[in-house]
C-alpha cells in the first residue's frame, strides 16, 4: 500500500520548489534534556527503553529518540515530500488552464456539438446527451448535481430519462439522487457489484447492466459504451458519442495535468498504463476525462503516455541502483519495516530528482502529487 504521510519526516516549510535541507530549531540543554529524560521514563515505564534483546530495544546511553525526526536523506529532492506542509505550490501553467468560471454561476457549459454538452467547475466534469424526447445524464458528481438542470435548461431544458455511471465512485456519481426523477440508470456490471457493497442512498443502483459492450439509442442520438478491464477501478467504462467523436473516460488521463495521487488511486497501474495505450489508439476528437478545467487532445495523451513511461524507467532505474540499508540507523536493523521503509524513501527520492528537470513545468500538479507517484511506481514494479 502506497504511503499517504510520513509523520516522522523533518518539520521543514518552503515552496515545493523552495524546500530547505534541514531545519534545526534551538531550544536550552535544560529542556532537551529535560525532554529527553521525560521520555525515556515514559518508555522505561512499559519495558522496552532500556531492554538488549527486543527487536525495537535501543541501548541505555543512545542519544536518539525514538520516532524523532532525523536528517534529510542525501541528495534530498527541492520538491518537498508528502507530510510536509507548503507555503506556496508551484504556478498552473496557463496551458493546462480551461476557461474561467463565472463566479454568480459557478459553472462552465461547453458545447461538445451535435447536443452533446460538457459542465465542469474546472474541478470535475460531466455530460449530457439532449435528444428529441428528453435528456442523458453521464455522471453526476457531488460538486455539480445542483447545476445540472441549470445546465439542461440553457440546452432546452427537457427531463432526465437515462443517466449513465462512469464507475461507482461517489465524487462521480454521489449526486445522482439528487438529480430528482425516476431515470433509466445504465453501468457496468461491477459498478453494480460495488454500489450494492456501498449501500449509500445517493448512489441508486443501476436498472441496466453489460458486461462487455452496450449501445444506447436514444431519438437519432447513440452512445456506445464499453468495458476495457479493471484499471482505475473495477467497472470503469469508455463511453463514446460517434456522432460528435468524443470519447469519455474518467480517472485515467488528466489533460495537461499531473495524475491524481498513486495515478488516481488506481487499483492496477498496468491495467492504468494500457488504458492510456488504448486511448491514444481510438479514433476520436475530444476527450473528457471527468476532472480539471478542459477538454482534451491527441496530445495531451500522448503527454501523459510519456510520462507514464518515465516514472517507470525512473523507478526502475532507482530500485536497481539504490543500495538496502546503506545509512539505516544498525539499532534498526532487526526491524524490517524500518529496513524496507529506508530503502523505499531513497528510491522515491532518486526517482522524483530524475523527473523534476522535465515534468515539473509541464503538467499542472507536478509538485503535488510527484512523491506519490514514485512511491506507487516502485511499489508496483517490485510486487506486479
Amino acid at each position: 500500500m502506497s504511503k499517504e504521510s510520513k509523520k516522522d519526516r523533518p518539520s521543514l516549510v518552503g515552496t515545493r520548489t523552495n524546500y530547505p535541507r534541514a531545519q534545526h530549531h534551538s531550544e536550552s540543554s535544560f529542556m532537551r534534556n529535560a525532554r529527553i529524560v521525560g521520555f525515556c521514563f515514559v518508555v522505561l515505564l512499559i519495558g522496552i527503553c532500556a531492554g538488549s534483546d527486543g527487536v525495537y530495544s535501543q541501548s541505555a546511553n543512545s542519544s536518539t529518540v525514538q520516532r524523532a525526526a532525523g536528517e534529510p536523506y542525501p541528495n534530498m529532492p527541492s520538491i518537498a515530500p508528502i507530510g510536509v506542509k507548503i507555503a506556496k505550490y508551484m504556478d498552473v501553467p496557463a496551458s493546462s488552464q480551461g476557461p474561467t468560471i463565472d463566479p454568480a454561476k459557478r459553472y462552465r457549459l461547453q458545447d461538445l456539438g451535435k447536443g452533446l454538452y460538457m459542465i465542469t467547475d474546472n474541478a470535475i466534469q460531466s455530460m449530457f446527451l439532449v435528444y428529441d424526447r428528453g435528456v442523458v445524464v453521464i455522471d453526476a458528481p457531488q460538486n455539480l448535481a445542483a447545476f445540472i438542470p441549470r445546465a439542461i435548461a440553457e440546452a432546452g431544458d427537457k427531463p432526465i430519462t437515462h443517466l449513465i455511471y462512469s464507475h461507482s465512485h461517489a465524487d462521480h456519481i454521489g449526486g445522482a439522487k439528487a438529480l430528482g426523477g425516476h431515470p433509466i440508470i445504465i453501468a457496468h456490471e461491477e459498478t453494480l457489484r460495488l454500489l450494492k457493497r456501498d449501500a449509500d442512498p445517493n448512489r441508486p443502483l443501476p436498472t441496466v447492466t453489460f458486461s462487455d459492450k452496450y449501445t444506447l439509442r436514444v431519438g437519432n442520438q447513440v452512445l456506445e459504451l464499453s468495458y476495457h478491464g479493471n484499471a482505475h477501478e473495477p467497472g470503469n467504462i469508455f463511453i463514446y458519442a460517434p456522432a460528435q467523436r468524443v470519447l469519455m473516460v474518467v480517472d485515467v488521463v488528466f489533460p495537461g495535468w499531473m495524475p491524481w495521487r498513486r495515478f488516481a488511486l488506481a487499483q492496477d497501474i498496468p491495467g492504468y498504463f494500457a488504458q492510456v495505450e488504448e486511448i491514444r489508439k481510438m479514433d476520436w476528437e475530444t476527450f473528457v476525462g471527468g476532472h480539471v478545467a478542459r477538454t482534451g487532445t491527441h496530445a495531451d495523451v500522448d503527454v501523459q503516455a510519456e510520462f507514464n513511461q518515465d516514472v517507470k524507467h525512473a523507478a526502475a532505474t532507482a530500485l536497481a541502483t539504490t543500495k538496502p540499508g546503506e545509512g539505516l540507523n544498525p539499532l534498526d536493523k532487526n526491524n524490517p519495516w524500518a529496513f524496507f521503509d529506508h530503502y523505499i524513501d531513497r528510491v522515491a527520492a532518486q526517482c522524483v530528482n530524475t523527473l523534476t528537470p522535465k515534468w515539473s513545468t509541464k503538467l499542472a500538479g507536478f509538485d503535488v502529487y510527484i512523491w506519490d507517484q514514485c512511491y506507487s511506481m516502485e511499489q508496483t514494479l517490485r510486487i506486479e
